[in-house]
């Protein structure tokens, strides 16, 4: 299986270097993309300075961090482009950010770690005419002398029970971790909890899916640790690598990983496919992005095969994410009369760093990536879609052979060979959409 390809769709410039992708995983939402960026600039200079002197010496103003969000809409009716820039909102340099993987009050929220050291969560709502979908709902700043580096939902399997809270987790540049209560009926943010994880920057943070009292940290300490949320204050575990490699772990048993695969990158996503649960995509920074078989290490305990290898020269790839919308090419489309099956009910995809433990698809193993990190993973549980959103500007769902659509609405089992995927990087700030053959 080894040796396949990624066929490149787009190139979009982003201006800004970006450094988080990620595609909406909710039933009526998933041909829409955001994309973050993070950019270091020196202050005016000239008229406006914010140079000064103190002590007959010159002062010279710390570096300013810009960003902005983009929200894209895949077009699978345009020849000349597949995505459409749908939205653009300037904000405080965006170090992570993730889509709940659930509707909360009927809508979609995406989440955003920045670097004014604050957790911002916005709706998607409105139609494709108003100026902006993304709408700010809620804001919490939890130290404004660092920056938030990253933040994981507790909502990453399916089957969420009823009484169980939402939850956020989030890592700053102080190596402290931040627990967050969400309100569903007003999607406000209340702090439940602070604490030291890290010496270093904490790079990650991520929810254990199944059992959410427990989370996982990694830092620039060079430590995988793991916190019962309940009683923070001392940690459960912690093992120590920082190799660029991408470590699976059983989390009953987490003296030893399950297996290690070097990638030859530092390895800052990690995130496991929504249908073909052995498949992983990873991040590789200098590297490019990976794409790794982990059936046979999770059935057999045999090594993890490296499927694909793509390096992009003059540049560091930060954001990685698989599509959930799938291609089947030269095939008629069937009706959507199927009952929505529990696809991806045991699926997790987390990582982003150091260490960062990616929930996969039996609910005991994990991935651990070994530089810095981040994660997440997807429920089925269905939105009522928005007409608005739904006629992504042709104004049609109609749908013909080997044209882009939603597997929700196919049963398990059916065959899918063709993926989606997206990675974005910095230096070139550059946006790539990709194909990429699963057979």
């Amino acid at each position: 299986m080894a040796g396949r390809c990624a066929r490149p769709l787009q190139t979009v410039d982003t201006e800004f270097t970006a450094d988080s992708v990620e595609w909406c995983p909710l039933e009526g939402y998933r041909h829409l993309l955001a994309c973050g960026t993070y950019q270091l600039r020196r202050p005016d200079s000239g008229c406006g300075s914010q140079s000064g002197s103190k002590g007959g010496l010159e002062v010279e103003e710390p570096h300013v961090r810009l960003g902005r969000l983009y929200l894209y809409s895949f077009n699978e009716d345009n020849s000349t482009s597949s995505l459409d820039e749908v939205q653009r909102r300037d904000t405080a340099a965006i170090l992570d950010m993730k889509w709940c993987h659930i509707p909360v009050a009927g809508s979609a929220l995406l989440g955003l770690a920045d670097a004014s050291g604050s957790i911002q969560l916005l709706r998607l709502g409105g139609s494709q005419e108003s100026s902006s979908l993304l709408q700010p709902v809620s804001s919490i700043t939890l130290n404004e002398q660092c920056l938030a580096l990253s933040l994981d939902w507790s909502t990453g399997k399916s089957g969420r029970a009823s009484d169980q809270s939402l939850k956020i987790i989030s890592s700053n540049s102080k190596g402290q971790l931040h627990f967050l209560m969400v309100n569903e009926a007003g999607s406000g943010l209340q702090h439940m909890a602070s604490w030291q994880a890290h010496h270093f920057e904490a790079w990650i943070a991520a929810f254990n899916y199944w059992q959410t009292e427990v989370v996982y940290s990694g830092g620039d300490d060079g430590l995988l640790k793991g916190w019962d949320t309940r009683m923070p204050a001392t940690s459960i575990f912690t093992s120590k690598s920082y190799d660029e490699h991408v470590l699976l772990w059983d989390t009953r048993n987490m003296k030893q990983p399950w297996a290690d695969t070097p990638v030859q990158g530092g390895v800052w996503r990690l995130k496991w496919h929504p249908f073909h649960h052995h498949l992983l995509l990873a991040a590789c920074m200098h590297s490019g992005f990976r794409v790794l078989s982990c059936q046979k290490a999770t059935e057999e305990k045999q090594e993890v095969v490296v499927l694909t290898s793509h390096t992009l020269p003059n540049s560091l790839v930060y954001g990685a994410d698989w599509s959930w919308l799938l291609v089947r090419s030269l095939q008629p489309i069937p009706s959507f009369s199927f009952p929505l099956g529990d696809m991806g009910a045991r699926l997790a995809d987390w990582a982003h760093g150091l260490k960062v433990v990616s929930t996969s698809p039996a609910a005991s193993l994990q991935a651990v990536t070994d530089d810095d990190g981040e994660g997440h993973a997807r429920s089925q549980r269905s939105v009522k879609p928005k007409p608005s959103l739904l006629d992504r500007k042709s104004g049609s769902q109609s749908h013909t052979a080997a044209k882009i659509y939603d597997c929700s609405f196919y049963p398990e089992g059916i065959n899918f060979d063709i993926s989606l995927l997206a990675t974005c990087s910095f230096y070139d700030h550059v946006l790539h959409l990709w194909k990429w053959e699963a057979s």
